[in-house]
């Protein structure tokens, strides 16, 4: 089995939640939360995750619409998608985000943690959500084309 190297990211207007996996893309797990500084700087702090985790695919949420489509902070969204792709030199794929901080929430008020004061671990815990949700779906995909090759051949 192929080793996975992915980041996952909720991507806001004041910080950035990261998220990465373990090497077989079973569990996704809050990292990091980056404070949204600058452009340059927040380019320079996913560099070094990317370079001490080799990460080879960004996740990020897309903010879609109730109604599926992409408003304008999906369109700012991809914006910096285009932009982090380009200087990282990685791909990315949007994951819907809809109701990701929201379940991050529910889990940490289950939890009996504040929500105040954790702005930044609600921000990783989407991030978490985001990537577990694309690891789920790759994982669903893989068996069914594997389901459907075995198919094939008999």
């Amino acid at each position: 089995m192929k080793r996975v190297a992915a980041l996952g990211l909720d991507v806001g207007q004041r910080r950035i939640g990261v998220a990465g996996c373990d090497g077989t893309g079973l569990i996704a797990t809050g990292l990091t939360t980056i404070v949204r500084k600058s452009y340059p700087q927040t380019i320079e702090d996913l560099r070094h995750i990317v370079r001490d985790r080799d990460v080879e695919i960004l996740v990020i949420g897309m903010p879609y619409s109730m109604d599926g489509s992409i408003g304008k902070q999906g369109q700012h969204i991809q914006k910096f998608g285009d932009t982090i792709s380009k200087a990282l030199s990685l791909p990315i794929e949007y994951v819907d985000e809809r109701l990701t901080s929201f379940q991050a929430e529910q889990s940490m008020i289950a939890q009996g943690i504040s929500l105040q004061h954790n702005k930044g671990l609600i921000d990783r815990k989407a991030a978490a959500i985001i990537l577990q949700q694309w690891l789920d779906e790759r994982r669903v995909k893989r068996d069914l084309d594997s389901q459907t090759l075995i198919t094939n051949q008999e």
